[in-house]
């Protein structure tokens, strides 16, 4: 009896369990389920406008220097001085002496022409005196008969005047090798290079360094032939007074825009044979000066964007740049619908895209991020502040 109330209790226990659980769950009250309905999407919208616009073309380009030499010497010598401007990055102005190089040989050969000046001066005075004397000798002795040149003794005179004049001009070169000691260009400009030191010896020719003209530089715009139907510039085109098309140029240093001024003075007159594209020529002047942007000049090497105005006039649709979205398409709010359309794209800025087709005015063109879009999709429209206010004020 022991061993049968030992099996039994403990299967009894959880028999019990087990029904006072299927009570309790029996006696709860049901869940109440309740449907909600989905929740619409609310989007920041924008209208679309229409309006007159003259496209802007862009481009980059490289910064050169318009009058960009080596610095060579003209005549040989031992440099003596070079200036602390002629260093790389210095400023000279037009005529400095940038590199001085012996003269001491230079001085002797103009002391040297001189005196062979006075020497052929003298003796073609001389030849003239006898010329004369031979000329009275004639009239008093001869009568009768044209003297001949050898007898008023002109060829002479012919030579000394000959040997004079060659020996002013090796004068004048002395003079002008004396002068050419002194290194010098006729430009206001900047070293890019410094290839010598004092105590080097230096003939015609060599290599000094490299100078570049501050009072202009060029950038070379690279255009296709609809970007130059749109600025009206033909091939081969060269800028006169008063009609260089504008251009804008800028690029950033660090965390800031800098800005310059300039103007497009010539189209090249061929096609590149390799991109199909031709070049434009903008020029920027005093870009050192008074060209440069808060002090910070155009420098020479720096790659810079380009923007210029069109001249023909076309209508286009305006939408926000966050309006266009990849493959060329924007989502437009229609009935509380969207809808996924393909615009024909003219041009885009940081702010704006100029748009051909593919959208209308008044269209409420999406400008929220939005991650995965259906067509058809319900959606509700918030409309910027500015654009209630002014459709209030125009009711």
């Amino acid at each position: 009896m022991r061993k049968i109330l030992k099996f039994v209790a403990p299967i009894a226990v959880l028999a019990a369990g087990v029904g006072s659980v299927m009570a309790l769950s029996a006696a709860k009250p049901e869940i109440e389920k309740k449907i909600e309905a989905p929740r619409i999407l609310s989007l920041h919208v924008e209208e679309v406008r229409a309006d007159s616009v003259r496209l802007k073309i862009r481009a980059q380009g490289e910064v050169s220097a318009k009058t960009d030499i080596n610095l060579v010497p003209e005549v040989s010598g031992r440099i003596i001085s070079v200036s602390d401007d002629f260093a790389e990055g210095g400023a000279f102005t037009p005529g400095s002496t940038l590199i001085k190089i012996d003269d001491a040989n230079y001085r002797l050969a103009v002391t040297s022409a001189k005196a062979r000046v006075v020497e052929a001066s003298v003796r073609l005075q001389q030849e003239l005196a006898d010329a004369k004397i031979k000329k009275k000798q004639w009239e008093e002795w001869v009568s009768g008969g044209d003297p001949t040149p050898l007898a008023l003794n002109a060829p002479q005179v012919a030579q000394a005047q000959a040997q004079l004049r060659g020996a002013e001009a090796d004068m004048e070169m002395a003079e002008l090798n004396l002068a050419r000691t002194n290194v010098s260009v006729p430009f206001k400009g900047r070293v890019m290079e410094r290839n010598v030191g004092v105590g080097q010896y230096v003939t015609a020719g060599t290599q000094l360094g490299r100078v570049f003209a501050t009072d202009k530089v060029e950038v070379r715009l690279a255009l296709t032939d609809s970007q130059l139907n749109e600025l009206n510039l033909p091939i081969g085109f060269v800028a006169k007074s008063g009609n260089a098309p504008a251009v804008k140029l800028s690029t950033s240093i660090g965390a800031r825009t800098y800005n310059w001024s300039g103007k497009i003075v010539r189209v090249n007159a061929s096609v590149d044979q390799q991109t199909r594209l031709v070049y434009a020529i903008a020029e920027v002047e005093d870009p050192y000066g008074a060209g440069a942007d808060n002090g910070t000049p155009l420098a020479v090497g720096m790659y810079v964007n380009a923007e210029i105005e069109g001249v023909i006039s076309r209508q286009a649709f305006i939408l926000p740049r966050l309006a266009l979205r990849s493959n060329n398409q924007v989502y437009v709010l229609k009935d509380g619908k969207l809808q996924i359309r393909t615009v024909e794209v003219m041009s885009t800025s940081e702010d704006i895209v100029l748009v051909k087709t593919g959208v209308f005015v008044g269209d409420q063109v999406v400008i929220s991020p939005v991650r995965s879009v259906i067509e058809g999709m319900a959606a509700k429209a918030i409309v910027p502040t500015s654009t209630v206010q002014t459709a209030a004020a125009s009711r």
